[in-house]
């Protein structure tokens, strides 16, 4: 029998034992497992072990495809825990996005704040966002950098905007759990947008609020189960290294908009259901969102059911 390499069977996640066995996600059944005896199984693990670092998360590139690799000590021993990547960004027009809401996010383009897209694991954040911050790159160009923990879509190249310019991205990992050090580099590059990898860490979450209020366009992911708590972590992240009020003025000065994610139907025909919040873009106009946030009481029920209905409707938000 001839056996197939690694890259032509169809799975999103792939877990390697103790004992170098492969296993990948069955898409026949939903959270189920399949075992595989690729043709190049030693040599995707040789490429696995030459690029680990003293990180448990980094990611490696093998034959133009790229994985977020997590390196977890269990029990029985070490195992490793993979998740792949597409071989390019897709468009955000191709997600299952209702096609108003995807015109609005393109709208704030021009503006300067924070836009963030949570979820649970596995729900698609980080590919909405990463198309996001592409489609942006191909509808004005400029100057993009990425801060991540570890990088996982393949965003650093040229685009070729609509407008006849040029846009270019270039991504930057996180050593050492310092956010600090790349930050301060991509504020000296003059980046027009600037996207920060998932917030799951106090230093990650401050420089994220610092960024949103220094003139840039932030995008950046967390793992959140609703809008609220979203920001609630946010916010209590960055409270380690400042005050929670603090927190709760810079996030409702910086912030654009929020999107929550989740994705449904089956393993291999999904779309995505999203819950959205946005705040004037107009720093100058006043904006109930803003307030709210600012008053520490995140009670955003009402701005939320508000807001969708306009954006269903095809009416102006603000």
């Amino acid at each position: 029998m001839n056996k197939i390499a690694l890259l032509d069977y169809n799975f999103s996640d792939l877990y390697i034992d103790r004992n170098c066995d492969f296993f990948i996600t069955d898409e026949r059944y939903v959270n189920s497992l399949k075992k595989v005896v690729p043709s190049d199984k030693e040599e995707f693990y040789n490429t696995l072990m030459s690029v680990q670092h003293k990180e448990n998360s980094y990611s490696i590139c093998y034959n133009g495809t790229f994985f977020r690799c997590e390196y977890i000590i269990t029990l029985g021993g070490p195992m490793y825990s993979l998740r792949r990547q597409p071989n390019e960004v897709p468009s955000i027009y191709n997600l299952g996005f209702d096609y108003r809401f995807v015109q609005y996010m393109l709208t704030l383009s021009s503006y300067s704040g924070l836009i963030i897209w949570a979820g649970s694991t596995g729900s698609g954040k980080t590919t909405a966002i990463s198309a996001l911050l592409a489609e942006y790159l191909k509808l004005e160009g400029g100057f993009a950098y990425t801060i991540e923990d570890p990088a996982e879509m393949p965003l650093e190249g040229e685009y070729t905007a609509f407008n006849g310019s040029i846009g270019v991205c270039k991504q930057t990992e996180v050593i050492d759990d310092n956010w600090g050090a790349p930050l301060k580099s991509a504020l000296r590059s003059h980046p027009r947008y600037i996207l920060i990898g998932e917030i799951r860490t106090p230093e990650a979450a401050q420089q994220c609020l610092r960024a949103a209020i220094s003139g840039h366009l932030v995008l950046s992911t967390i793992h959140a189960s609703s809008i609220t708590d979203a920001f609630s972590s946010l916010v209590k992240y960055a409270a380690y290294n400042m005050s929670e009020a603090s927190a709760y003025d810079i996030l409702s000065r910086g912030i654009l908009g929020i999107v929550k994610q989740d994705l449904v139907g089956t393993l291999t025909n999904r779309h995505p259901v999203i819950e959205t919040l946005f705040a004037n873009p107009d720093l100058n106009k006043g904006c109930q969102v803003r307030s709210i946030i600012r008053s520490t009481k995140l009670n955003l029920a009402t701005p939320i059911e508000s807001q969708a209905i306009k954006l269903a409707q095809g009416i102006s938000l603000f």
